[in-house]
């Protein structure tokens, strides 16, 4: 079963068209990137996957269940890290994580036992008690990510989750979430516009200007010469798919490296 399947979905602002028949799947267990420059529509995806937003057509679903039809059953299977936080900065950072298993009617017992073992994972046993507001930018995504994994969701949504981090909390993140995806079968839908986060293994989506211009392994989509080119044609160029495979020259000039010598 994939652990996403959108279908036809549009949305408008009014007289704007925000999206246009998107529709792709995410497989159980894999790490999906959504590429797409800035007003692409990302952002208005991830709000009517995490019915932040009504869809106005087509149709979601998470693990099999309808966001139309079966909304309460699709969304225990869903976690989202949101592009702005939305952590309470002067609670703790076990507050935060104990009110968030409230929501979620936890009993106390096993909320206790979940947050221990998030907060394990995430490096933060040590700083549960700190006001989130005394964490940095890397430490707050964390803690957003042990919040949205306390349910033991399917899937796991990240809207642009490295804003205003700086390199190598960006990296470190990056590297963190694919661990997660590795180590647990989770399922994880990435939106980014920085080429630099996309590894040549991943499922890609370039969406632009809502519509979804390629849908691929990244690799065949960077093509001859590299996923800042192929990327350029599809958002700015208007080319059609690139579909040559081959390694080639990622962002800012770094190496786009293919998964066969291994992860950097």
């Amino acid at each position: 079963m994939s652990a996403l399947e959108v279908e036809d979905v549009g949305f408008s602002y009014g007289a704007r068209r925000a999206l246009d028949g998107v529709g792709f799947s995410v497989p159980a267990g894999h790490f999906c990137a959504l590429l797409g420059p800035n007003g692409a529509g990302k952002s208005t995806l991830i709000a009517l996957l995490s019915r932040l937003y009504d869809l106005q057509q087509g149709d979601i679903r998470v693990a099999g269940h309808s966001l139309r039809q079966q909304p309460r059953l699709a969304l225990r299977q869903l976690g989202v890290v949101f592009q702005q936080s939305t952590l309470d900065l002067d609670l703790s950072v076990e507050q935060n994580l104990r009110y968030h298993a409230a929501l979620h009617g936890m009993p106390r017992q096993l909320a206790a036992a979940r947050i221990d073992e998030e907060l394990a994972r995430q490096n933060l046993g040590e700083r549960r008690r700190d006001p989130v507001r005394a964490l940095n930018g890397g430490h707050r995504r964390r803690v957003e990510i042990a919040r949205a994994l306390l349910h033991r969701p399917r899937l796991l949504l990240l809207d642009e989750a490295s804003a205003g981090l700086d390199p190598a909390s960006r990296l470190a993140l990056n590297r963190h979430v694919r661990a997660l995806c590795r180590e647990q079968g989770l399922s994880v839908l990435w939106t980014t516009h920085l080429l630099d986060e996309v590894e040549a293994d991943d499922d890609l989506l370039v969406l632009h200007q809502g519509q979804l211009v390629t849908h691929g392994s990244a690799h065949e989509i960077a093509g001859q010469n590299g996923l800042a080119e192929a990327f350029h044609a599809l958002t700015v160029g208007g080319a059609a798919r690139t579909t040559a495979t081959g390694d080639g020259v990622g962002a800012h000039g770094a190496p786009y490296k293919d998964s066969s010598a291994g992860r950097p």
